[in-house]
């Protein structure tokens, strides 16, 4: 594949994925990811996320995401409502005590069925 001046010939996908491999090349100990895997196809999405898992392991992450697939395993999620921390958890203790959280996370999964 020919790269191209900034990329210019690759998708958003490509790009995305591209991205995510410096960044992990580098080894920093801490990576910000806005929405890093909002470029990709599912079967994409689930093969960069397997590899995260492993990669991230001893670093601190800042997943910026809309998808909840993305951020299912974090350790600690915070959940934004007009501008404000409205919650935080991981996803179960979420799904269980956060109705704005569970009620995103049933709109998400009921659109993704159909």
């Amino acid at each position: 594949t020919i790269v191209g001046e900034r990329g210019a010939s690759l998708s958003g996908g490509q790009r995305q994925r591209l991205a995510l491999a410096r960044a992990f090349l580098r080894d920093a100990p801490i990576l910000i990811l806005d929405e890093a895997t909002s470029a990709l196809d599912s079967e994409s999405e689930a093969a960069i996320q397997k590899a995260l898992r492993k990669l991230v392991v001893g670093k601190t992450v800042l997943i910026i995401a809309h998808r909840f697939s993305t951020i299912r395993d974090a350790s600690m999620i915070l959940v934004f409502d007009k501008g404000r921390i409205a919650a935080q958890g991981t996803h179960t203790q979420l799904i269980a005590d956060n109705p704005l959280y569970r009620t995103l996370y049933e709109r998400q999964s009921t659109q993704s069925l159909a």
